[in-house]
């Protein structure tokens, strides 16, 4: 190879690397619903990490249950403060910890709230995870961008909704994803529950607002599932914790009033995911 040659492909190498970096989003806060806005960040959330917890930002239903911005003003769910910020980002800073703490895996600090509407961004990161999923509605775009993300290589996490009137709601979405693809419940013998935790017993987690109402969970949401949707190697691609709310027992994990046995499940289940996600 020539001198000339040799500086033409480095000049080349360090243009892609130039432009892969100037389409990766830069970190943000941004407003949340839950009542606080003084989650500080951690000394250090720049550092670089194998895995960051990617939040799926996403346009609100128009029957959504959190139908309204935070304070009761009409919102841009762009702008955050609408039913994506669910938990959010106490739970995702929580749960960051936990997976420093419980695996081998380099964690980052602090989250990542990704916009499938912005480019190629979400292709940055394999594992996302989206709450209050009876309040999303994808647009056209969104749902084929996800739909790639998944077939590429992705995994989705998918929380917190109840009963058969939000589960429709999702599913308004969801069958536009993949329509050709069932939705199955996933067998307890799957790696999934096993690749780091053995749980074979999924009990309902509760979130802390049902705990303050003495019961477990809302409308007819009595049963907990866990589902999924399986690429054509047998590779969960999307895992769904329906009549449960996980996001809380990552968000209330240092909270002495919500009890240990629900965050102990959600934080290995969690785990399982993140290590499942880049093993498989």
């Amino acid at each position: 190879m020539t001198c000339r040659k040799a500086l033409l492909l480095i000049g080349c190498s360090a243009a892609l690397i130039t432009a892969l970096y100037a389409a990766q989003r830069p970190f943000r806060v941004y407003p949340s619903m839950e009542p606080y806005d003084d989650v500080e960040l951690p000394p250090d959330y720049t550092e670089k990490a194998e895995w960051i917890f990617a939040r799926l930002m996403y346009p609100q239903h128009p029957r959504a249950r959190f139908g309204r911005f935070r304070y009761g003003r009409w919102g841009d769910w762009k702008s955050g403060g609408t039913s994506w910020t669910q938990d959010y980002p106490r739970a995702d800073r929580h749960l960051a910890q936990a997976v420093r703490r419980l695996s081998r895996v380099h964690a980052r600090s602090v989250e990542q709230p990704i916009n499938l509407d912005d480019g190629d961004d979400a292709f940055n990161y394999p594992w996302l995870a989206a709450g209050e999923m009876g309040d999303w509605r994808l647009t056209d775009p969104q749902i084929k961008a996800l739909r790639e993300w998944l077939l590429r290589g992705g995994f989705l996490a998918l929380d917190d909704f109840w009963g058969t009137e939000e589960w429709n709601r999702f599913m308004e979405t969801m069958i536009k994803v993949f329509p050709d693809r069932p939705i199955v419940e996933i067998e307890d013998a799957d790696s999934l529950f096993h690749v780091v935790y053995d749980i074979d017993d999924k009990i309902q987690i509760p979130g802390q607002w049902a705990l303050a109402q003495g019961r477990t969970y809302r409308n007819d949401g009595a049963t907990p599932h866990w589902r999924g949707i399986f690429d054509d190697k047998g590779r969960v691609m999307v895992v769904m914790s329906f009549n449960s709310d996980m996001g809380d027992s990552w968000e209330w994990a240092d909270d002495p009033n919500y009890p240990e046995q629900y965050s102990a499940l959600g934080i290995r289940m969690a785990v399982n995911y993140v290590v499942y996600s880049m093993t498989h």
